[in-house]
């Protein structure tokens, strides 16, 4: 079964050379990269069920034997988020062949695209079956290099110049990792993950918080935490639709991921966890005061996403079984509603020609379909019961409240304030863009949502065009599998219980990884 854990890297990585091969026939590439996503969410169930049943499965790369070769390591955090990766790659690559089949390759051209979306589950996929730093931060690389092409595609002077900004920062993040693990080598002499935390008692304790603090910065930056967060909502919103509901799903989570890794594993001590509970109410907080200030979708968004990642750091900042199990499930509801309303403001935007607010109305009567596809996840992700949402917050809050400190009290008002606010910024976009008539749209600016900020280049307005079948197919997919997350919460709040219990030091971690005569 441990062959089964290079193929998630491989299946993409061999697809994506076939799709480039096959440049001049996009409709094959579309089926081999469909075929390919398809591929990996079926390893991924398996992965995921043997893995659930058996402990962690390891595979040593060329047969060098860790710490010195490359290890691949599946264990219950990494198979579940392979798994819910995977569904959301593929639910957003049939959303944009839907959009090319509609209205050509300008958005995203076949050619280019469906080779760097492969690229980019690739990168997505290493990280989080990679056992050690070096090749946790080729895995990083790798997404930056795909999700540069895929932000400026098109070639829009607002894409290039986001772009620029994204890769900028993204360049100083990989920087500060790349500096990070050459002085855990010369500090205590590998790279291994496993290894790492077996050595790290033996450097000095000021030394090992060093190392501990420019990791968590550029894992920070990644994640988007605040304030390392400045970039993300100029940067995500002006990508395409389908590049935006992926990278606002997805990218970040590798960063959280990371986090992880680094507290559980690495550091496990809770030297920082205050620093952490500190920066998730910033995040939470700032977050979501942007997100009410928005007229723009995307970028309210944006801002919401930023908020949210707030609770995942919570999860991880309490340091317990509780809030590792609350922080792993939440991961997972906000991956797949994020990339949900994300898709679905796609859809809005072709209905209604712009995403902004100020300028939409009457799409209750208009596009019903669309209405109940962005009000369900909308619900979702503002807490309300019994939806998954409010099964995770609910978990962090238990999990608060078992810690009993008083920056946890504060924590839990906190997430209890930001979801409402949430709540408030997304029913205000559904009652501007659906619930209103059209014709309330012409006396606009004498309301006060006149004072909301619109996207930096003004409410930009385009031709209102025709919502293909498959776009809306792909979304409502999607807001399936969130209710999915709802209706089977035991199990699946089951799985990452155990999850976090393995995470609970790093001694299973360990045993898995590295022979005896390593340790």
């Amino acid at each position: 079964m441990n062959a089964l854990v290079p193929l998630v890297v491989l299946v993409p990585l061999i697809g994506a050379a076939a799709t480039l091969i096959l440049g001049r026939s996009p409709r094959i590439q579309q089926l081999v990269t469909i075929g390919a996503l398809t591929t990996v969410l079926g390893i991924s169930v398996a992965l995921l069920v043997i893995v659930d049943a058996g402990g962690p499965l390891t595979m040593v790369v060329g047969g060098w034997d860790a710490p010195f070769g490359i290890v691949l390591v599946v264990d219950r955090l990494s198979a579940l988020l392979l798994l819910v990766s995977s569904i959301v790659l593929l639910a957003v690559l049939l959303f944009s062949v839907g959009q090319g089949l509609a209205d050509g390759d300008n958005e995203t051209p076949v050619s280019i695209y469906n080779p760097t979306y492969l690229i980019l589950a690739t990168g997505v996929f290493n990280a989080f079956i990679a056992g050690d730093l070096f090749n946790l931060y080729v895995g990083f690389e790798i997404l930056l290099v795909s999700s540069y092409v895929l932000i400026t595609m098109g070639g829009t002077e607002p894409r290039i110049r986001a772009g620029t900004t994204y890769i900028v920062v993204s360049l100083v993040s990989s920087i500060l990792f790349l500096a990070s693990i050459a002085m855990i080598y010369g500090a205590i002499g590998t790279v291994n993950i496993a290894q790492i935390s077996v050595r790290m008692d033996e450097i000095p304790a000021d030394v090992r918080l060093i190392l501990h603090l420019m990791l968590l910065i550029a894992f920070g930056i990644k994640a988007a935490v605040f304030p390392l967060s400045f970039w993300l909502p100029d940067s995500y919103p002006t990508a395409p639709a389908p590049v935006t509901a992926v990278f606002a799903g997805l990218l970040t989570k590798v960063g959280v991921y990371a986090i992880i890794r680094t507290e559980t594993i690495m550091f496990p001590l809770p030297e920082l966890n205050t620093v952490l509970m500190v920066v998730a109410l910033l995040t939470m907080v700032i977050g979501i005061l942007g997100a009410v200030a928005q007229a723009d979708i995307k970028r309210l968004l944006s801002f919401t996403l930023i908020s949210h990642i707030g609770y995942m750091i919570l999860g991880v900042g309490l340091g317990t079984v509780a809030g590792l199990s609350a922080v792993i499930y939440y991961i997972v509801h906000h991956i797949v509603v994020q990339t949900t309303l994300f898709l679905a403001t796609g859809l809005i935007e072709r209905q209604g020609g712009t995403t902004s607010i100020n300028r939409l109305g009457g799409l209750l009567k208009a596009a019903p379909v669309i209405a109940v596809l962005f009000f369900i996840p909308a619900l979702n992700l503002g807490g309300i019961p019994p939806f998954s949402g409010f099964i995770g917050k609910l978990g962090l809050f238990e999990a608060s409240a078992q810690v009993a400190t008083p920056m946890a009290y504060v924590l839990i008002g906190a997430g209890a304030l930001v979801s409402l606010l949430t709540l408030y910024a997304l029913a205000r976009v559904w009652n501007m863009a659906f619930w209103r008539s059209a014709d309330e749209v012409k006396d606009y600016d004498s309301t006060l949502l006149t004072e909301l900020t619109e996207a930096p280049n003004g409410a930009v307005m385009t031709d209102k065009r025709t919502v293909p079948r498959l776009m809306t197919a792909a979304t409502a997919g999607m807001v399936l599998v969130s209710l999915a997350l709802t209706v089977f919460a035991g199990p699946l709040y089951g799985v990452a219980s155990r999850a976090g219990e393995n995470l609970n030091g790093p001694d299973r971690y360990v045993e898995a990884v590295l022979p005896e005569e390593a340790r």
